[in-house]
């Protein structure tokens, strides 16, 4: 394993791959120095010594100045640098790129549900959603009511450690033996036979808005509700409306028709101020829904081309490893992907702040690049109006593992996108109709971001984290890929795919990237079931547009 690592040629910066201490000799590219300062490893090095306003270059690209003399061989921080990154403007098309080796992937098959628009979904669910959360105790009732007996309820694996807790108490044992007895865990399984074969499950999903709000907040959640509904994932859908909330049904009908003008799903909506008592409410919801499994439980697994598979492009706990292992080998199964037939999603817009030349210029037509580059500043623009720009976005986990700028942390996320041309540029809701690599307006926050990417038609999503990260989404497997082995070992029950051999050097970009792939295929035949599905992180956050970030 080698010690550090110049990411691109024009970077004038090293990556510590390991932790090496103050002192340590470096030898690269003919030169040799040691080392000024202790560096830790997924930390930055300088190759030279840097003055006040100098510029620091990562991933070949400006990702930071100088505010300080800092000497060569020095750790480069949030004390002596600040965020920066490169205009940008209207450019010439580069839409030339290297296509991966596909043999291996041609001709395969997942097997998946074909709906009637033509699309394939990689699950089976039904769904249930408010259209204001004044229906949220509703739809809890509701999941009350159906999950266990339906068959979909797992067994609840800490139960049995409170009734250990309360033996300890009765029996008159201290505080202090209590804290420190052996806890014996039980394994959540899925409690009863399953009634419905063909459905993987029933989710409910609640918010908090739809009324109260802007009416584009409304407006906007119709279309991530439509986005939902017209899933491939899902089955059918029953809505419940309170009546008079900003979002309205003929709203979310109208968003519905945009995305699927030949709309054939079971879907019903109902209204309580119209229906009365909440029996009513409720009798109609559950009978209605019923109706609905029987017709969507006809629905099985048939084979589909590779080409049906929509994959979301996601990070969250992301670390200095990032953009240099699980990234990148995203990256590898865009281009994959895109090769096939597919389409991808890369999306969280405040996190390619600094690589928007790059992309502009990737854009398959100048239409496309400019819209690419209205959204990012428009949404820049509202970000500083609120206080806060695109240059506040690495959290404090991303600073502490490396990522101590905006512009350091974008240019290795980009890299999920990998190097095809993008065909379209998706203002959020804003549904994904065309193959290829799309870029989806969202803010960096991964679990709105990733309800974003599922609501504009994602199947699948992979996720990359440094960290660690339990998050998941209601309908679409999401895969946990770490970027580093550490992590895999330390929390193997959220994460599915090791990619820290990049680091290690014992797997390239290419093979851990056809690996994920062939698990891709697995998830999405439901043959493979990711931990975010086998532990219920169905996490479902619309964004409130211009509030995150």
């Amino acid at each position: 394993m080698h010690s550090y690592l110049k990411i691109h040629k024009n970077d004038n910066v090293l990556v510590a791959l390991r932790d090496l201490e103050q002192g340590t000799p470096i030898e690269f590219e003919g030169q040799t120095f040691n080392l000024v300062d202790k560096v830790a490893a997924k930390h930055k090095f300088t190759l030279t010594a840097f003055h006040p306003e100098d510029s620091i270059y990562m991933y070949g690209v400006l990702v930071g100045k100088a505010t300080k003399d800092i000497p060569k061989g020095g750790l480069i921080s949030t004390e002596n640098i600040h965020h920066a990154s490169s205009e940008f403007h209207l450019g010439q098309r580069k839409l030339d790129w290297h296509k991966p080796d596909t043999s291996k992937f041609e001709g395969k098959t997942f097997y998946g549900y074909h709906r009637a628009d033509g699309s394939v979904g990689t699950a089976n669910y039904w769904i249930v959603i408010p259209l204001v959360f004044c229906e949220n105790r509703n739809i809890q009732v509701m999941k009350e009511a159906l999950v266990d007996k339906l068959g979909y309820k797992k067994a609840k694996s800490y139960e049995s450690e409170v009734e250990q807790l309360m033996s300890l108490y009765q029996t008159g044992k201290s505080t202090q033996e209590i804290l420190n007895a052996d806890m014996q865990s039980t394994v959540g399984k899925t409690a009863t036979k399953r009634l419905f074969k063909n459905i993987d499950g029933i989710k409910f999903l609640t918010h908090d808005l739809g009324c109260g709000g802007t009416q584009q907040d409304s407006q906007a959640l119709c279309g991530l509700l439509a986005g939902y509904i017209t899933h491939p994932n899902v089955a059918g859908a029953t809505v419940l409306s309170l009546g008079c909330q900003h979002a309205q049904g003929h709203i979310l009908q109208a968003e519905i028709a945009k995305r699927d003008p030949d709309f054939k799903k079971p879907m019903v909506i109902l209204e309580q101020q119209m229906l009365g008592t909440e029996k009513n409410l409720l009798q109609q919801a559950l009978k209605q829904t019923f109706a609905g499994l029987i017709e969507a439980n006809q629905n099985e697994r048939k084979p589909a081309p590779l080409s049906k598979l929509c994959i979301g492009l996601e990070c969250g706990g992301s670390d200095g490893f990032s953009g240099i292992s699980a990234n990148p080998a995203l990256g590898y199964v865009s281009d994959i992907l895109v090769s096939v037939g597919g389409s991808v999603i890369l999306s969280e817009f405040p996190e390619l702040c600094g690589v928007e030349q790059e992309l502009s210029d990737r854009c398959v037509n100048e239409d496309t690049a400019k819209r690419f580059m209205d959204l990012m500043v428009t949404y820049n623009k509202r970000a500083e109006e609120g206080g806060s720009g695109f240059y506040a976005n690495p959290s404090f986990g991303n600073i502490k593992d490396g990522l101590i700028t905006d512009a350091i942390k974008s240019a290795g996320a980009a890299k999920k996108g990998g190097t095809s041309p993008i065909t379209a540029v998706l203002d959020y809701p804003e549904k994904a109709s065309k193959p290829g690599l799309n870029l989806l307006c969202t803010p960096g926050s991964d679990v709105e971001s990733t309800t974003a990417e599922v609501g504009s038609g994602a199947n699948i999503v992979l996720f990359t984290t440094g960290l660690g990260t339990p998050t998941g989404n209601p309908v679409a497997p999401v895969v946990k890929l770490s970027t580093n082995t550490a992590l895999y070992r330390r929390m193997p029950d959220i994460i599915d795919i090791n990619c820290g051999t990049i680091i290690e050097g014992t797997e390239t970009i290419h093979q851990a990237g056809e690996r994920i792939m062939d698990y891709v295929i697995k998830v999405a035949s439901g043959e493979e079931q990711p931990k975010a599905v086998q532990l219920e992180q169905d996490d479902f956050i619309p964004w409130k547009r211009g509030v995150s970030l």
